[in-house]
């Protein structure tokens, strides 16, 4: 198996995830799962793609331990970036927002890619689940900022006083 077919067959699989009907999720599980199977044991991709597949169809509870595992053996850069957002959203979904918030919080500070806003975005509803809404609407706003035809300093000014309102 090359590495370079596999990826590509599990981006093919990602690509047609919306054929999938909500009472087919199964289905799709099984796809995930079968490529996986040609992963060695220990490989941190295995929990990572079975976790967003069972994320990816409404089960969070069960994608969580999977993301946890998928970070533990290894998984970094970008598909730990994306693990570790994905984690945090499903912490929430099962009601343990903080642990979310804990989770990422310290990828404000990581080196900046694509995934920049997401991490704001996931944070933001992890705030906004544990009643911290002025902190989540900064960070949206700020997020969004930059994305503005016209106002982005003040916009990036407001984002800023919601959470500095002396400064």
């Amino acid at each position: 198996m090359s590495t370079q077919d596999w990826e590509s067959r599990v981006a093919a699989a990602w690509e047609g995830f919306d054929d999938y009907a909500e009472e087919d999720a199964a289905d799709f599980r099984a796809v995930i799962d079968a490529l996986v199977a040609e992963l060695p044991d220990d490989s941190p991709l295995g929990p990572f793609e079975r976790a967003c597949a069972w994320d990816s169809t409404g089960h969070s509870d069960t994608a969580v331990p999977l993301y946890r595992e998928a970070l533990a053996r290894g998984l970094d850069g970008y598909r730990g970036r994306r693990a570790k957002i994905q984690l945090s959203s499903s912490l929430r979904n099962v009601g343990r927002a903080k642990e979310g918030v804990d989770l990422l919080t310290p990828e404000l500070d990581a080196p900046s890619d694509e995934l920049d806003d997401a991490v704001r975005a996931c944070l933001a509803l992890c705030l906004s689940s544990l009643g911290r809404d002025r902190e989540g609407l900064s960070l949206v706003l700020g997020a969004l900022a930059p994305h503005l035809p016209r106002y982005q300093r003040s916009m990036a000014n407001y984002a800023r006083l919601l959470v500095e309102p002396d400064a």
